[in-house]
């Protein structure tokens, strides 16, 4: 009887023995399978080395392990974690590079539930603008340090970023390889406060003046483009000025949504920006060479024809604008230095409406620099065209009708001249990372294609001639050589 007890016991030991082995079993696979997703940005052997993966054991490096932290920052651990490689989906919402290194204000804290928190801590330190990496990586030298206030935060969910360890190497021997956490992220979305005066100036005026302002200098570039009379050599040098304008406003309208873009099409909007300025500019100085040159001639009717010399003009300033381009653009690829990690990301999330006041890949200083150093010159090309053409003017005492048209000529370069140089001295301005400027230069935009249209066609007296001598009367149009003077010499007296 004792024997059979024992058995039994002995039995149902094991029994229990299973069961509570077979239950930990079950929760240990249950734990595996529901095991923490980790974005890593590289393979599983590699890291970021100056932004590009490479294989960590050829620099000596060891691989990236994950910190975890509670949301308190305490340190928390994780039994079970799953590498997911690559870098995030974000659609068209862009891409954000941060940088945890020893002292830079933006910390990455992994949660243990495999989202990422980016804490920023708003205090300039001496420290970080003394590091090397700096040196490295800086690129805009007036991107504003944010003001001293409260730390802030923001939670990126998983699979909207990728974390992995980062070696900033040196080229001075001197100066040590530094290491950190390296983090791509997809920019968060923010709630929209309609109230914000910085929102409605960047993201509601600024896009319609922009809008307007197109449509102003699209109106201007059809009169003088569809009436015959009006297409002279002025006349066209108007009309490619107002469509240089044109896609200068298109492509500062692509930049005020960044939130929809990738650091490529930045590049690439500042380019045909910087591009089509230029080209205005280079335009508006062959108008008052034009003038300058027609008036300092003895014999103003001795010329050749307006489209032989639109072809001229054409030559000279589109391969000279070209030239000025890839000068700028080989400047910033060759001999800028590359993004400086740190400006890259401190203010990049410091507002809750906006975000656009981070610093974007775009065109450094010293292609800037190419781009509007000629535009400089040609100010002060215009300012002597001025001066002297003036002078030619007040020693003629007798004016024909091709001297009327011209000194009409005159006068309206005069206009866009000052029109344009206000206009592109507020886009400096803008550039001062001051608020009340940047809303200046919103405004100043709207009022250039104001006044341009004005000073171009409502101001214009033969023009407003001719569109209600084709649109409201319906009569055809008098054409000949030389324009406008035909109008004149038949009675047209406006």
């Amino acid at each position: 009887m004792y024997f059979v007890l024992l058995t039994l016991s002995l039995l149902c030991a094991t029994d229990l023995l299973h069961a509570e082995v077979g239950d930990t079993d079950l929760n240990e696979i249950s734990e595996k399978q529901n095991a923490v997703k980790i974005n890593k940005c590289c393979e599983h052997n590699e890291i970021v080395v100056d932004g590009i993966c490479r294989l960590a054991e050829v620099y000596n490096q060891s691989l990236w392990s994950p910190q975890f932290k509670t949301e308190d920052g305490n340190d928390a651990k994780v039994k079970y974690f799953n590498y997911v490689f690559g870098v995030p989906d974000c659609a068209t919402v862009q891409q954000r590079a941060i940088f945890d290194l020893d002292k830079s204000e933006d910390k990455l804290n992994l949660l243990t539930d495999g989202r990422l928190r980016h804490i920023i801590n708003h205090l300039p330190s001496s420290d970080v603008k003394e590091e090397p990496v700096i040196s490295t990586f800086s690129l805009h030298e007036s991107i504003a340090i944010p003001e001293e206030k409260e730390p802030s935060s923001y939670i990126h969910n998983q699979a909207k970023y990728c974390m992995d360890k980062i070696l900033v190497t040196q080229k001075d021997t001197q100066t040590k390889n530094i290491t950190g956490a390296y983090a791509l992220v997809c920019v968060p979305e923010v709630k929209i406060n309609w109230r914000d005066m910085n929102f409605l100036m960047r993201k509601i005026l600024n896009p319609i003046f922009h809008a307007i302002a197109m449509i102003l200098f699209l109106l201007v570039a059809v009169i003088y483009f569809v009436l015959p009379t009006l297409r002279d050599l002025a006349g066209n040098i108007i009309t490619t000025i107002n469509m240089c304008l044109i896609v200068s406003q298109a492509a500062d309208l692509v930049r005020i949504f960044t939130e929809f873009s990738n650091h490529v099409s930045f590049m690439v909007t500042d380019i045909i920006l910087y591009i089509s300025l230029l080209a205005a500019f280079f335009w508006l100085n062959s108008f008052g060479f034009y003038v300058w040159k027609t008036f300092k001639s003895r014999n103003v009717f001795l010329r050749v024809t307006d489209v032989r010399k639109y072809c001229y003009y054409s030559s000279v300033v589109w391969i000279s604008v070209f030239v000025m381009a890839a000068m700028a653009i080989c400047a910033h690829f060759l001999l800028d230095t590359g993004t400086n990690p740190n400006r890259k990301t401190r203010i990049q999330f410091s507002s809750s409406i906006i975000v656009d006041d981070v610093e974007q890949e775009t065109i450094g200083l010293l292609g800037i620099a190419i781009f509007f150093t000629p535009v400089a010159f040609t100010i002060i090309f215009n300012v002597f065209f001025y001066v002297t053409t003036l002078k030619i003017i007040k020693r003629i005492n007798i004016y024909g009708r091709i001297h009327h048209k011209l000194k009409g000529c005159f006068n309206l370069f005069l206009q866009l001249f000052l029109i344009m140089t206000t206009a592109w001295l507020f886009l400096l301005l803008s550039w001062l990372n001051i608020d009340e400027l940047l809303y200046a230069h919103i405004f100043v935009n709207l009022f250039q294609a104001i006044l341009i249209f004005y000073v171009c066609v409502l101001r214009q007296s033969h023009v407003t001639f001719l569109l209600r001598k084709s649109c409201c009367y319906a009569e055809p149009v008098p054409t000949g050589e030389w324009g406008d003077e035909m109008t004149h010499m038949n009675g047209g007296n406006y």
